[in-house]
């Protein structure tokens, strides 16, 4: 063994060492999941995902693995983006919609997704159609003027439940869905579309408009009605006191010029006509 105590030897020795101790020591970050495949079957994981974790406070770290019989997969902890870009979408009311979307997901059970699928970007490959399914699904089913209104934010929660369905054989959790840009196809199909929503909100206002003036003569028509049921409840309470009243209004309205522009009015009456009664003390 004299060739051990020689460099070449001892440079030889320490190249061996250092590989033996690479091949058998892995060091697991903060922002990963080890997924430690024995023979190319599931053995255990290291530093997996758990709800409300710190970060700091993981087991991530130095592990141990056997060489040439363990094989380590990585898998990110961290959230992960799948995209829709300029995606065709059909509305109810026939307009083609261009839909730019993404979708936020977690890999929370990293086992399964790698025995499912094997890595993280065939999930992102796996989750795309998905994605396209179920937004496509859910916006077929509304008009287009839904993405413009508060009904906004149910849309993207029934999509971001549906694909959670789908995804979670893929040890996957969905995060978030969110439409980032709507756009309508330029050209003739984008002047139609415009037209046929102009026609729309105008029905529209016509029908508000005319709902507007019904309800408007049924208010004024109760109103009226109020007030003469409370003339006849007066009325009947004192029929001379509401005589008196009613030619008093009269007198102010035939008598009273307030407006010089008008000119003036003579009115030529008989002392015994029934008009000039309260001024003459009789009834």
């Amino acid at each position: 063994m004299t060739w051990l105590r020689s460099p070449v030897g001892i440079a030889v020795g320490v190249i061996l060492a250092l590989i033996v101790v690479m091949s058998t020591v892995a060091i697991v970050p903060e922002t990963k999941q080890a997924v430690i495949l024995r023979l190319e079957k599931p053995h255990r994981v290291v530093n997996a995902w758990r709800a409300g974790e710190q970060f700091g406070r993981t087991h991530a770290g130095p592990i141990l693995r056997i060489p040439f019989f363990d094989r380590i997969v990585w898998v990110d902890k961290r959230v992960l983006s799948v995209d829709l870009p300029n995606e065709p979408v059909l509305s109810t009311d026939q307009l083609r919609l261009q839909i730019d979307a993404y979708a936020r997901f977690r890999v929370t059970d990293p086992l399964k997704m790698v025995v499912t699928i094997g890595t993280e970007e065939r999930a992102r490959d796996q989750l795309q159609p998905l994605f396209r399914s179920a937004l496509r699904n859910e916006l077929g089913k509304r008009p287009s003027a839904i993405l413009l209104s508060p009904e906004r934010a149910e849309v993207m929660d029934n999509i971001q439940n549906s694909l959670q369905q789908l995804a979670s054989q893929y040890g996957v959790s969905i995060v978030d869905v969110r439409i980032k840009q709507t756009e309508l196809p330029t050209g003739t199909p984008l002047d139609s579309a415009l037209e046929r929503m102009r026609t729309a909100r105008l029905q529209e206002a016509k029908t508000i408009e005319a709902q507007g003036a019904k309800d408007a003569k049924i208010i004024s028509a109760t109103a009226d009605a109020k007030a003469a049921q409370i003339y006849a409840e007066a009325f009947s309470k004192d029929a001379d006191f509401y005589d008196f009243w009613r030619a008093m209004r009269s007198y102010r309205l035939t008598f009273t010029n307030t407006d010089p522009a008008k000119g003036e009015t003579s009115i030529i009456l008989s002392p015994q006509n029934s008009y000039l009664k309260e001024f003459m003390g009789q009834r």
